[in-house]
């Protein structure tokens, strides 16, 4: 992982008009490498490009650690909001991810409700990768939303 332009540390993916863009950065400060706990953390940003009004109902992610191990992380909503969209609005949020290893992978999907006909719509999150080459120092957490574990 010495070379950070072979890997897409952002992704960005628009799948039925909504565009959904996310990073990490490594948390050295809430890491602890001997006991085989990495902690990253993720911004995510969801953008509304369609004509429809659409409301996020659940998320599904599959973080892939160093080894091939995968693990699939199922919920409603995301930091504890189910975020309604108008064109052209958009939803920020951060949350934290750990891993056993000192890389790995995300990737995903939104399932969103069109509020014009109820229609359902798998909206991709594309791969990301969880690396040591993009750090942050932990200074202040109490303005980002965060949860135990994957958004």
């Amino acid at each position: 992982m010495s070379d950070a332009t072979t890997y897409p540390l952002m992704s960005d993916q628009t799948t039925h008009g909504v565009r959904v863009g996310a990073n990490a950065f490594y948390l050295p400060d809430e890491s602890t490498p001997e006991d085989n706990e990495f902690v990253f953390g993720y911004r995510v940003v969801i953008l509304n490009e369609s004509d429809r009004t659409v409301t996020l109902l659940t998320r599904h992610w599959d973080l892939i650690d160093a080894q091939g191990d995968l693990r699939e992380v199922n919920g409603e909503g995301v930091v504890g909001q189910k975020p309604r969209l108008a064109p052209g609005e958009a939803f920020k949020y951060h949350s934290f991810a750990v891993l056993a290893t000192r890389w790995g992978t995300m990737e995903g999907s939104y399932q969103f409700r069109a509020e014009d006909n109820q229609e359902e719509l798998t909206v991709k999150i594309g791969r990301f990768y969880l690396t040591q080459e993009s750090v942050h120092h932990t200074v202040d957490q109490s303005s980002e939303s965060t949860e135990a574990g994957p958004e």
